[in-house]
């Protein structure tokens, strides 16, 4: 029997951050519903100012659950901090309203976290749903690997381990740098040590910097794909901005990169960074316009204005400016 909200002891805290997707809230809690039978669950969900009918739909249809409203957009990382303080659960799992579980997910994910105590952060299988694999578990971004493959030179160095290397075998389990944060299980015991996420994050690379920071406290992060969460990808964010080919609002990411990478790798880490990511982006324009890929010239002009915008107002990446 699933309990939400219960006095008792909770296996899973469920914290979800909507903004703009009420579209999706029902599909989201019903496929989560199915998935937590024999679990004691609690489900909070923070809604960041959305502009959509989200506010009715959520008092209305899910009254079961912890319920906050933000008068104002705060962004993925600090909505999940706030969740965090309502959570009773011994484990906390971040889900985003565009992923939809299996029904064998939570009881499998959650099975695998009690008996392999090491395990402090577990993602899982993800597919679109045309049923194709997407990026489920990355190595970590640095300033080299990125420029690597934004030049398409990764070809020449073959030892360098990409951020989103798909070559291996997604049906093992196995330890990998970062999980994505759609469908992220994480024990207790180690938020209580290295906290949630960290506020600078507005969006994007925050699970990444906590993935570090799992690592860096001995727990393994792992990849667990005996399961298949379905994820669509970008639905908040397209409410606000036009995506990139990687479903991510450009501004953003490219905030989040230097900030992560000033912060894992200091003051010389973000100037490598600036200084390849400008090459690779003069490369672009210079082979796309002997191509007379006018669009894709565009595309690099915009990417080099917004990274050194974004240098300015991060102070190279030393401070949010969200």
């Amino acid at each position: 029997m699933i309990q939400l909200a219960s006095p008792g002891p909770v296996d899973v805290s469920v914290i979800v951050v909507n903004y703009n997707t009420a579209h999706l809230l029902h599909e989201m809690r019903d496929a989560l519903m199915r998935s937590a039978r024999g679990l004691a669950i609690e489900l909070i969900i923070i809604d960041n100012a959305s502009r959509d009918d989200s506010a009715e739909v959520l008092r209305r249809d899910f009254a079961d659950a912890t319920l906050i409203f933000n008068n104002k957009n705060v962004g993925f990382g600090r909505a999940n901090n706030q969740g965090l303080a309502h959570a009773r659960g011994r484990h906390i799992l971040l889900l985003n309203t565009d992923a939809f579980v299996a029904e064998d997910t939570l009881r499998k994910t959650v099975k695998y976290m009690d008996e392999h105590p090491d395990c402090g952060v577990l993602g899982v299988r993800l597919e679109g749903r045309d049923g194709v694999l997407q990026p489920c578990c990355r190595y970590f971004p640095t300033p080299w690997n990125v420029f690597l493959k934004r030049t398409g030179w990764h070809s020449i160095f073959r030892g360098t381990r990409l951020v989103d290397d798909m070559g291996w075998d997604h049906a093992s389990i196995r330890e990998c740098d970062w999980v994505i944060g759609c469908y992220f299980l994480i024990r207790r015991e180690v938020v209580q040590k290295v906290g949630l996420f960290d506020d600078r994050f507005f969006l994007y690379s925050e699970e990444v910097d906590l993935c570090w920071s799992t690592k860096a406290a001995g727990w393994k992060v792992v990849f667990f794909p005996e399961t298949t969460v379905v994820h669509l990808g970008g639905e908040s964010a397209k409410s606000d901005a036009q995506l990139t080919a990687g479903r991510q609002i450009s501004a953003l990411q490219v905030e989040s990169e230097l900030l992560f990478f000033r912060k894992r790798f200091g003051l010389g880490g973000a100037l490598a960074a600036l200084f390849l990511s400008t090459i690779a982006d003069v490369l672009d324009v210079l082979k796309s316009s002997i191509r007379r890929r006018w669009p894709r010239v565009a595309e690099a002009r915009k990417h080099l204005g917004l990274y050194w915008t974004s240098v300015g107002q991060t102070r190279l990446g030393s401070r949010a400016t969200r």
